[in-house]
């Protein structure tokens, strides 16, 4: 997993639960990085599990919460270190639309190395999209987490329904999303 990943997830936990929680945090893990990252690394995305494991352990809330929070932030993170990611869409299914076919190409392009999860798209009308979420390392809920901070920058009022199909594992999951129209 690429450490831009790493390095924001870690500015996560800092900035929403401080400084000595993110100590304590790492201290309470079995890391190989001893929980030093650089944004350009490539790192064990068992690392990411373990803290924030530990994190809900520290903190008394639950991982999916904590993953799904963290994806929120990384989106703002993202945008921030990529502006030009967003500026070529006009709404949020435009963005969600060219995950696969742009944006990880662009990744990849940067990160020849990089395992990125794959997602596949289907229009489904001009207020319906349906996103499928494929990855063995089952993230979806950090994908969630993108997908709602995706809505929020465009302004979006979008109703967003999930559904696992890996028996609760989290590695192939439906995003199904419908606009709001007032």
């Amino acid at each position: 997993m690429k450490g831009i990943v790493f390095t924001a997830f870690v500015q996560y936990v800092e900035d929403t639960f401080g400084d000595l929680i993110v100590e304590q945090m790492i201290a309470g893990c079995d890391l190989a990085t001893d929980g030093a990252y650089t944004s350009v690394g490539t790192y064990d995305h068992g690392e990411i599990i373990q803290m924030v494991v530990e994190l809900g352990r520290l903190s008394g809330r639950n991982v999916p919460d904590l993953v799904k929070g963290f994806g929120y932030t990384l989106f703002g993170t993202l945008v921030t270190g990529y502006p030009e990611v967003v500026n070529h869409v006009e709404d949020s299914f435009g963005l969600v639309a060219t995950i696969d076919n742009h944006i990880h190409v662009e990744v990849r392009k940067l990160y020849p190395d990089a395992d990125l999860p794959t997602f596949s798209h289907e229009f489904r009308g001009p207020d319906e999209l349906h996103l499928l979420y494929e990855s063995e390392r089952g993230l979806a809920d950090l994908a969630e987490g993108l997908l709602i901070a995706c809505f929020e920058y465009f302004k979006e009022e979008i109703e967003l329904q999930r559904e696992d199909l890996s028996d609760g594992a989290g590695t192939r999951v439906a995003f199904n999303m419908r606009r709001v129209v007032n």
